[in-house]
């Protein structure tokens, strides 16, 4: 009765603070489910090709494949039979698509009611303003996904089979289609006889490099494209300009940095160059594939851009982790009107709500002091450089996968901190901080304002 009296404004306020933190208790409890799940099932003994994976090595994987990030102490093409492979992408799958959509796309194909609790819980995990059309979007979703990574192994299977040979080339074209779209970066041309790592012939770039980009721009920004008729949502028109401008620039700066006479790309040919300085900086924003030749031996000027497009990473709601283009392109505009005297940051007849801009910036902040923290902490107990050291926490954070140090280089500390970034990284900057923080109720009364020095 009491609630009724409330402002409208308030009801709807309180229902938010009251279903916040469970709705993050629910991602996180799920995302860690499937971690457990996955190293049970990889410390079986029909998933290794010796021994069974240990312990330390079981979760380790599990941790990277459902945080979709690559980072591995094991060669899968190796040390994994077809059964453990299996399981892999399966881990990878359940990441990349997310525990939440595929606990309520199990229900509804059982028929089941989706309760609210679970329909917030999936709207945080999709980036939605509403949880009535939640469900609905979950199984277009799914679909959506199936389709699109069927059609990419399709395509590879075809034309990797003269490599390998057709049966290989299926699964191998499975694989790398799930692993591509969910940004996930494990790969098992790796260890394979004959090639160090992913072919880096034109069309198998294409194809993993597209599949990447589409796991990479989110689920509102497919959903704009496939199902809405007329002008784009803002938040669609952003996020693909941003993508555009972050792979075009990451690519000029990789082709001049590394085509010098100490360079990788040093005597190829243009065109090639060209190729691989692309689908590189289309990796390097979360999922993680390399196509150079020796990645630890980047120059300084590619190991510091790929660091920075790392950062950044994909869009929001989307198979990739980092900030997310959503909050670089929030903070750039709103430095832009305020550095014009605008009152509000704006773009095209558009304003930018204040509360967006604050929520960009407690994600810049979290993000920021993770990296740096957890950098801090692998200088202090492990024997790397600064330049590994960060390189390796902002891979994590970011869920790319991308390292220029070996993970068996770490001792179990060090490796405990790198689960640690990769599950933090998949849930999003401030999960892990609404689900322990209080929330405070509506606050009536106001403070008087007083200023403190700037720079």
């Amino acid at each position: 009765m009491f609630r009724a009296l409330l402002p409208q404004r308030w009801r709807k306020r309180q229902l938010r603070l009251t279903y916040a933190a469970p709705s993050a208790l629910r991602l996180i409890e799920g995302l860690a489910l499937v971690v457990i799940l996955g190293t049970l099932a990889l410390m079986l003994p029909p998933m290794a090709t010796d021994n069974r994976l240990n312990f330390d090595q079981a979760i380790f994987t599990a941790v990277s494949a459902a945080s979709v990030t690559g980072l591995s102490v094991i060669t899968p093409s190796q040390d994994l039979t077809f059964l453990g492979q299996f399981v892999l992408m399966l881990l990878i799958q359940a990441g990349g698509v997310g525990f939440m959509m595929l606990a309520v796309f199990t229900l509804l194909a059982l028929g089941r009611r989706i309760s609210l609790a679970d329909r917030l819980a999936l709207q945080d995990s999709l980036g939605l303003g509403l949880p009535r059309a939640v469900v609905r979007i979950a199984g277009r979703t799914v679909k959506g996904i199936l389709v699109i990574e069927g059609i990419g192994a399709l395509l590879l299977w075809v034309h990797w089979t003269p490599l390998v040979g057709a049966p290989k080339a299926l699964w191998y074209g499975v694989f790398h289609a799930v692993s591509a779209f969910c940004n996930a970066g494990f790969d098992l041309w790796t260890g394979t006889p004959g090639f160090a790592g992913i072919p880096t012939d034109t069309f198998t770039l294409a194809i993993l490099g597209t599949l990447i980009v589409a796991g990479g721009l989110g689920i509102p920004v497919w959903g704009d494209l496939l199902f809405r008729r007329g002008r784009w949502s803002l938040h669609t028109r952003v996020t693909l300009i941003t993508s555009v401008v972050l792979i075009l620039g990451g690519a000029v700066g990789i082709i001049l940095a590394e085509h010098r006479i100490d360079g990788l790309m040093h005597g190829q040919p243009w065109n090639n160059s060209l190729g691989q300085a692309v689908f590189q900086s289309v990796s390097a924003r979360t999922a993680g594939f390399s196509v150079l030749s020796d990645f630890s031996q980047l120059s300084p000027a590619s190991q510091w851009l790929i660091t920075g497009l790392m950062f950044i990473g994909t869009g929001p709601a989307s198979m990739g982790g980092g900030i997310t283009t959503g909050t670089l392109a929030i903070l750039v505009l709103a430095m832009w009107s305020y550095t014009r005297g605008l009152p509000q940051a704006k773009v095209g007849m558009r304003s930018i709500s204040p509360e967006a801009i604050r929520r960009a910036l407690a994600v810049l902040t979290v993000s920021f002091i993770l990296v740096a923290t957890t950098t801090w902490l692998l200088l202090m107990t492990q024997s790397v450089t600064l330049d590994d050291a960060l390189f390796t926490m902002v891979s994590a954070f970011a869920t790319t996968g991308l390292s220029t140090a070996s993970m068996n280089e770490f001792n179990w500390f060090g490796r405990l901190i790198i689960m640690a970034m990769m599950f933090w990284g998949r849930l999003g900057a401030l999960t892990i901080v609404l689900a322990v923080a209080r929330q405070s109720p509506p606050q009536p009364i106001s403070y008087p304002e007083e200023n403190l020095l700037l720079g």
